[in-house]
């Protein structure tokens, strides 16, 4: 059992070594991870000799303004700007983004962005975005997958149901997204659709309240409805992650409670950009709380079945 929770955590580097040996599911590496390209492969094979099992090795590339590699290589454009340059510009953009990361030793990215940009005074999304209409956010993100599937990458949509409408930063706060649910579906939840008709490998939950789901305020990530949308109404049965849990929007729970909740949610794995002492202890609370609580216990295989189909293909 202690291996199985483990593996349902992605970690920033730091204190990872016991981590590692217990099962960790991966490792988020950030600009700070990646100084050379020499120094950067030898911290992939340190990990490598260490994990218990194979580890997502994971990063954000969108390209633009969420890029982690601008220590050793030249900076991209943002999906917005790579789409308006055209189809063919944001397909060699994205082809040789993802040749990189495969090359680095990269083989999960958390992208491409899929929000459909609707405020434009929306504070963290804007040029991360390809459009600002579901049918354009489509058209790049089969593009951005397509090259990340074909360099091995796995490509990790983001962020469930849909961040394009927030007013707020989750990084900051929660936003809450206060649209009925056939707006949400014709235009926020559409490109999600569309991806998990084409079998997309991950989807990102955001920290968001979405008032067409609860009424009550909690974060989309955490949410029985948010989550259980996807599993029931869309059919995915692909892997769920949560966006970072040390933001903002998950700031009214602790650690341990927030991830709980993301479990009896339908959750399968979580990241956290810090593997700090607090961290690393919270993950033990919790394997000795599964062992007790068969209810979690079940949803804790379900969840290591998605994630060891998904690494089983890819890794």
């Amino acid at each position: 059992m202690e291996k199985l929770v483990w593996q349902m955590f992605i970690l920033g580097t730091g204190n990872l070594e016991n981590a590692l040996t217990k099962g960790l599911g991966g490792v988020i590496f950030f600009t700070k991870d990646i100084q050379s390209e020499t120094q950067f492969k030898n911290l992939i094979s340190e990990i490598k000799s260490i994990s218990l099992i194979k580890p997502f090795l994971a990063i954000d590339q969108e390209g633009g303004r969420v890029e982690r590699t601008e220590n050793i290589y030249p900076k991209r454009l943002s999906a917005k700007y790579a789409y308006e340059n055209g189809t063919e510009f944001l397909q060699v953009q994205s082809k040789n983004l993802s040749k990189e990361l495969c090359e680095l030793g990269i083989n999960l990215n958390f992208a491409p962005c899929i929000d459909v940009n609707t405020n434009p005074n929306n504070p963290i999304i804007g040029e991360r975005a390809f459009a600002n209409n579901p049918n354009d956010v489509i058209k790049g993100m089969e593009i951005f997958v397509q090259e990340s599937r074909k360099q091995n990458v796995i490509p990790c949509v983001k962020h469930f149901p849909g961040h394009g409408d927030a007013d707020k930063d989750s990084h900051l706060d929660l936003p809450q997204i206060d649209l009925c649910l056939d707006e949400m579906e014709n235009i926020h939840i559409k490109p999600f659709k569309k991806a998990i008709e084409n079998n997309i490998e991950m989807i990102m939950a955001a920290h968001l309240h979405c008032t067409c789901f609860d009424k009550n305020i909690i974060p989309a990530s955490l949410s029985k409805n948010a989550i259980g949308y996807l599993r029931n109404r869309l059919n995915y049965n692909g892997v769920i992650i949560s966006d970072d849990m040390f933001m903002k929007g998950v700031k009214d729970y602790s650690s341990l409670d927030a991830v709980i909740k993301g479990i009896e949610a339908g959750l399968d794995m979580f990241i956290f950009r810090e593997s700090d002492s607090n961290t690393l202890e919270m993950i033990e609370k919790l394997v000795k709380i599964v062992e007790k609580d068969n209810s979690i216990k079940t949803k804790v295989l379900e969840a290591n079945k998605r994630i060891e189909i998904l690494k089983s293909k890819y890794l």
